[in-house]
């Protein structure tokens, strides 16, 4: 799959800063079990999961413009519902400048879905290596779904409860993990 083919998903025209909510998920590199198990359908958390957990729920710490809706940490992905709030005054040194360079490539916009995903998957990284888990990676991308109803919203929250329970029947499935 070229670049342009795993880009189609994405909402065309859609600004990533702008306030709004969106489903997320961030997969381990090959989809590697690092952060724990299902056991009966509950999730029981790794060191390096209670770090990917811990670190999740202090997004908006970080980016106080940001609420954490619905969450779960699996065994080789997180999925959680991001709602980004611009009408908050943010005081931050996270995230970079829009700029395009000499080879037409855009860094990451400041306090984007981008750039907060782009913080937490360094984080992550981080603690791993500084504690000997120097083999963790994730994948390149995460994927997103901007939630523009209701329903949506309710199904989103309602997959991320059920995951977990749903974790032996759809472990193999990795187109599952989009939803």
């Amino acid at each position: 799959m070229n670049y342009k083919e795993s880009k189609q998903y994405r909402l065309p025209g859609y600004n990533y800063a702008n306030d709004g909510m969106y489903f997320i998920t961030i997969c381990t590199k090959d989809n590697e079990v690092f952060f724990g198990n299902v056991i009966g359908g509950k999730m029981k958390l790794s060191k390096i999961g209670e770090i990917a957990d811990q670190y999740l729920r202090d997004i908006p710490k970080h980016f106080p413009q940001v609420k954490l809706d619905e969450y779960v940490v699996m065994p080789n992905h997180a999925h959680g519902i991001l709602e980004l709030r611009n009408d908050i005054v943010v005081r931050t040194r996270h995230g970079a400048f829009l700029q395009q360079n000499s080879m037409g490539i855009h860094p990451l916009i400041k306090n984007s879905l981008s750039s907060i995903i782009n913080h937490y998957k360094g984080a992550v990284k981080k603690w791993c290596n500084e504690n000997n888990y120097e083999n963790f990676e994730w994948t390149s991308r995460f994927r997103d779904t901007v939630i523009l109803h209701e329903n949506a919203l309710y199904n989103f929250r309602k997959y991320i409860i059920n995951n977990p329970a749903n974790w032996e029947k759809d472990k193999n499935k990795q187109k599952n993990l989009y939803y």
